[in-house]
């Protein structure tokens, strides 16, 4: 993406106060919504003594880790840092952009639940695919950081929950 993408593609939302906030109230009820979720997710399989529990926390956690470290040693920079512009969703973090770890872990998420309930799984889906958006728009990532996040969290699960 270059710089005259990313200003014409955020222009919209930066013009007017009620968008920019907006859209921040978006990516906060969205990011808070989902990681509220897991932890009562993992509630109720423990309350069921359900033997996925060790596996719905497990997997999610060495994915987590792995992302984590892969993106400190990638260290992509920022939107916001490559083209001077500043983010509409408040951050200040340099570097460590790719993979996006919101939308990572909205997915992992996802397919954690995905492995007990299919429709709440693919409804998580939907969720993460809109809070990639948003993050987007946002200025905190690029396309392919989202995208990245998503497949590493859908392979993720596949190998954790599928294969393993």
């Amino acid at each position: 993406m270059s710089r005259e993408t990313y200003q014409k593609m955020t222009d919209y939302i930066r013009e007017e106060p009620k968008r920019v906030q907006m859209l921040r109230s978006v990516n906060h009820l969205l990011t808070g919504f989902i990681f509220m979720l897991y932890p009562l997710f993992l509630l109720v399989l423990f309350s069921r003594h359900n033997p996925f529990l060790l596996r719905a926390i497990l997997v999610p956690a060495v994915c987590f880790a792995a992302v984590t470290v892969f993106r400190k040693i990638y260290n992509a920079p920022r939107p916001y840092e490559r083209y001077d512009i500043p983010p509409i969703l408040e951050k200040d973090t340099l570097g460590m952009s790719f993979p996006s770890r919101h939308v990572f872990s909205v997915f992992m998420i996802a397919m954690t639940v995905f492995y007990v309930h299919t429709d709440a799984g693919v409804m998580l889906c939907v969720l993460g695919a809109a809070l990639a958006l948003i993050r987007v728009i946002g200025g905190v990532h690029d396309p392919r950081d989202v995208i990245a996040g998503a497949l590493t969290g859908i392979i993720g699960g596949v190998i954790g929950y599928y294969i393993l």
